[in-house]
């Protein structure tokens, strides 16, 4: 039986928590770090305290500057770069010529700003398709704080030939990590997204010291958001009542580990958005995704009255109380989920 060698491109944390995890089942793997400081630092104190402090990188993982380098003879490459830098990060001509077809496993939550488009549709145009073997999105609450500690933890791997997700599953196959399939990429990826635009509202609510009413009304609403939109786009509405639709997005809205209900806290303290961000040592995917489901909402004349809420407290200036007043008082009507 060959070794199975495995790529993860990005070395931040859920990076770091990924390969860490794929190693333990002895595979191969390699981890591409795009800033060549960053990669050597890396390389010598093998850990990145200011994300995941107290993990070492297990001494097996070969940690490179060289992005054909990682991918060379690679079955499988993950990638774990943040949703806005995706694109950039494929560089066709170092990807091509890896000697192998490999899955592409997107492991990022984010849209497009711009194109509009999910990570797989990102992948798909800028690996051609003779230098891959499928494409598939691993999803769900998963902080990488607790998979890196071997914390229990279960996810969905979604794509559209469900044999892809089957690989994949079977790859992670191990005591603290469970993974489930599906053949709903659209849904997983929307899911994925979205939630981080309610956990931004999610902490503003708790940066203004509201309460667990409100916390209720606003991931119960945000989830019928999330899922209007879907169905717009073609998911299965039942995708986002599994792993990486409520599961998550409660997870996200609720934990101290949420990198976007913190940016949210931050705001509902009175913070400005550029001096949130400006202190983070990581990306908060949910900034810039509301851009994209503001545009989405547009395009596809989908009611997000959240969404639209937390765009203008980000981009116009908006303050989270008036915010919250607009909703409250927004016309009454009956409870739908369509």
């Amino acid at each position: 039986m060959n070794e199975v060698r495995t790529a993860v491109l990005g070395a931040g944390s859920w990076g770091i928590a990924v390969a860490n995890l794929l190693r333990k089942n002895s595979y191969e793997v390699s981890i591409w770090e795009f800033d060549s400081e960053a990669c050597r630092y890396l390389q010598t104190h093998r850990e990145l305290p200011a994300k995941l402090p107290g993990i070492k990188v297990d001494e097996a993982i070969t940690i490179t500057n060289n992005l054909a380098e990682s991918v060379r003879s690679a079955d499988y490459v993950f990638c774990a770069v943040p949703a806005q830098y995706l694109r950039s990060a494929l560089v066709g001509s170092q990807l091509t010529d890896s000697g192998t077809k490999p899955v592409y496993v997107n492991l990022a939550k984010g849209i497009e700003v711009g194109s509009l488009m999910r990570m797989s549709e990102v992948i798909a145009e800028r690996v051609p398709v003779e230098a891959r073997s499928g494409i598939c999105t691993l999803s769900g609450p998963s902080h990488a704080e607790e998979v890196a500690r071997d914390i229990p933890t279960a996810v969905t791997v979604a794509a559209d030939d469900i044999r892809i997700a089957e690989k994949i599953q079977n790859l992670f196959l191990t005591t603290n990590f469970r993974v489930y399939t599906t053949g709903d990429l659209a849904g997983v990826e929307l899911a994925g997204s979205l939630k981080n635009v309610i956990a931004l509202a999610a902490g503003m609510l708790d940066g203004l010291g509201l309460g667990d009413n409100t916390r209720g009304a606003l991931i119960t609403r945000g989830l019928a958001e999330i899922v209007r939109l879907g169905a717009k786009l073609g998911a299965d509405p039942l995708t986002f009542s599994g792993l990486a639709g409520i599961g998550d997005l409660v997870t996200t809205c609720l934990s101290k580990h949420s990198r976007n209900r913190y940016v949210g806290d931050q705001i509902g303290r009175g913070k400005k958005l550029e001096e949130v961000l400006s202190g983070m040592a990581m990306v908060a995917e949910g900034v810039e995704t509301t851009r994209s489901a503001r545009d989405l909402a547009l395009k596809y004349h989908v009611e997000m009255p959240i969404a639209f809420e937390v765009y203008k407290v980000l981009f116009e200036n908006k303050s989270p109380q008036k915010a919250i007043g607009d909703l409250m008082r927004r016309d009454q009507k009956q409870e739908k989920w369509g």
